[in-house]
């Protein structure tokens, strides 16, 4: 069994109470990064248990590999509509490591696009290395720099699909919008890369920043079509204080 399925297989238990896809974990090294949820294979079967019975509802709708990380894009339910992000670091074919961010799900943004509708199939598969290069180098110029006489030089002409419920298609929606959020004085300041992954066209940047003031973990996948930014999809997460956090190894820590 591949990799990617053993991480559909696992979310999807979450969902049927499947016990078998547990054993994809390694019991004794299992890292979490949710901040939400206690260290080990303990802490996940901790979580799982404060599920009401057949509550969740788990729709894995991409699942991509790159190298020993399988990252994953889920429609979920469970305490409530979300939709997230997880990364799963393998070792020998064992689950060893995970990270994730999970946002409410909105209502479809002004284009009509849902957080996790479009496209899904990984394609130019020998062109990841250069698609996480051009991905990382604008989240880094626009996002961390705001370098944004460069912006246009990432995607052709105005063409953009965009999933981020508040933000309309086009490069042009993407601008309106940031200025609107600038006359309301909500800013969105991305601090640090901490993490690119790819497969094909698909690429997932995992960054830190603020948004409104309030820390936050970004995660930003993109679709690239010949060299350019095609498509968008993220997902927001507020990161606690922490005194809250129920483990000691962090948002990140790749």
């Amino acid at each position: 069994m591949s990799n990617k399925q053993k991480v559909v297989d696992l979310l999807k238990s979450i969902e049927t109470g499947a016990t078998e896809p547990v054993g994809f974990i390694n019991p004794n090294k299992y890292i979490q990064h949710n901040l939400a949820v206690a260290d080990g294979l303990a802490g996940f079967g901790a979580l799982l248990q404060q599920l009401p019975p057949k509550s969740a509802k788990v729709n894995t709708v991409r699942v991509f590999e790159d190298g020993n990380f399988v990252f994953a894009h889920t429609d979920y339910n469970f305490f409530g509509a979300k939709t997230g992000f997880d990364i799963f670091r393998f070792e020998d074919g064992k689950i060893v490591e995970h990270w994730d961010n999970l946002q409410e799900t909105a209502s479809p943004n002004p284009s009509g696009h849902t957080m996790i509708d479009g496209a899904t199939q990984a394609v130019d598969l020998d062109k990841t290395a250069t698609n996480k290069e051009l991905v990382k180098n604008f989240v880094d110029d626009i996002l961390v720099n705001g370098r944004m006489e460069k912006l246009a030089g990432y995607f052709n002409g105005d063409n953009y699909i965009q999933h981020n419920p508040l933000i309309p298609d086009q490069l042009s929606g993407l601008g309106k919008a940031l200025g609107e959020w600038a006359k309301q004085g909500i800013t969105m300041k991305y601090d640090q890369i901490h993490k690119v992954l790819g497969d094909g066209n698909f690429v997932l940047v995992v960054s830190e920043g603020h948004l409104a003031g309030k820390h936050n973990s970004f995660y930003d996948l993109f679709r690239v079509e010949n060299g350019k930014i095609a498509e968008h999809w993220d997902v927001i997460e507020q990161i606690p204080a922490k005194e809250q956090w129920k483990n000691s190894n962090g948002k990140f820590g790749f």
